[in-house]
């Protein structure tokens, strides 16, 4: 989960400062026999990811999809849609209002479905509560990232520079100002003595977006989840310069130092999980329950977690929904503490 700690320091610091057609809505009522009724599902599922291409949500959809598909767990076809937006918002309002009887729409979504609610500024009207909790599947954590042929060699040479002048360098990320990038982003900056609300912060509708915007020059650095710049550092096009996991990570990261080890006390953990609608029916749901209790237990599963460079941390709907609850009550008092709260 977020560490709340970094989150109030983050907030203290003052930087959160900056249709589809109706007919699926009956679902749950007349057509719940053929839709969400006995023998669901009976069509395909469309997994949305709220954001572009080539973000840490996109990969999770795509993964989650390929491996149901490809181990017949969910003998419907599965695909999967990009719906970029204010960080997740825009289709949250979608999800929330037009598709919360849509028994065959999932959503993947992680922390910026309680943070982008509950703050005050270019908060959405609608959180995890608007939705019904499946599980969590993994956690990921953040990364900070520069070009290949950057002149910065590890993350404490880019601190010295926006230290003397935080306006000198752009950073960059996936989601919405005060949002999951944005934290990842400024927090090694302001635990090294930076004011957050001086550094140039550029979002991007999703991870994807803001990996282009460093190659095309167009940012200096990113913060963004570790897992979704991996292939771009194995080719060589990029250079991690921290991790912001409590200690090392394995494989392809093996060698990145944690932002701790540079001298930075910055963590942050980002878990991902899969949604359905706030309507769902009992038989979808208990469908999901098992569907997904016997993912996460299979080789394929856990392979791509492996393959994806991320953790295997699963919380069934009960737990996932336990966890969110706890989780939102704790952002929200720390807002109200700070007057923060939207």
């Amino acid at each position: 989960m977020i560490s709340l700690k970094k989150v109030s320091a983050f907030l203290l610091a003052g930087a959160l400062v900056a249709g589809m057609a109706a007919c699926s809505s009956q679902n749950t009522s007349s057509d719940e026999k053929s839709e969400g009724g006995a023998g669901y599902p009976k069509k395909t599922i469309t997994v949305v990811a709220p954001s572009g291409a080539g973000g840490g949500w996109d990969l999770t959809a795509r993964s989650f999809a390929k491996v149901l598909n490809e181990t017949k767990l969910v003998q419907q076809p599965m695909t999967v849609e990009n719906k970029p937006g204010g960080g997740g918002a825009v289709f949250m309002a979608e999800y929330a209002t037009q598709q919360a009887d849509n028994n065959d729409m999932l959503l993947v979504n992680s922390p910026p479905i309680i943070i982008n609610h509950l703050k005050k500024e270019g908060n959405s009207p609608y959180g995890y509560k608007n939705t019904t909790p499946l599980a969590q599947l993994t956690k990921d954590y953040g990364a900070i990232v520069v070009k290949a042929d950057s002149e910065f060699k590890d993350l404490k040479s880019v601190l010295e520079v926006v230290k003397k002048d935080p306006k000198a360098l752009t950073f960059a990320g996936g989601s919405a100002p005060g949002s999951m990038d944005h934290l990842v982003s400024i927090l090694p900056a302001y635990e090294y003595g930076v004011d957050p609300t001086k550094i140039k912060y550029v979002s991007y509708d999703g991870g994807g977006e803001a990996i282009t915007a460093l190659l095309g020059g167009n940012a200096d650095v990113i913060g963004t989840d570790a897992s979704s710049v991996k292939e771009f550092m194995k080719s060589g096009k990029v250079r991690v310069l921290a991790i912001t996991s409590p200690e090392r990570l394995t494989g392809d990261f093996a060698d990145i130092p944690t932002a701790i080890e540079s001298g930075v006390d910055a963590e942050f953990t980002i878990w991902r999980g899969v949604f359905g609608p706030e309507n769902m029916s009992e038989e979808a749901k208990k469908y999901w329950d098992t569907a997904l209790d016997k993912l996460v237990d299979s080789p394929e599963w856990k392979k791509e977690v492996e393959t994806q460079g991320w953790e295997l941390e699963y919380k069934n709907s009960a737990d996932f929904s336990k966890f969110l609850a706890e989780q939102d009550t704790q952002v929200q008092q720390l807002l109200e503490a700070l007057g923060m709260e939207k």
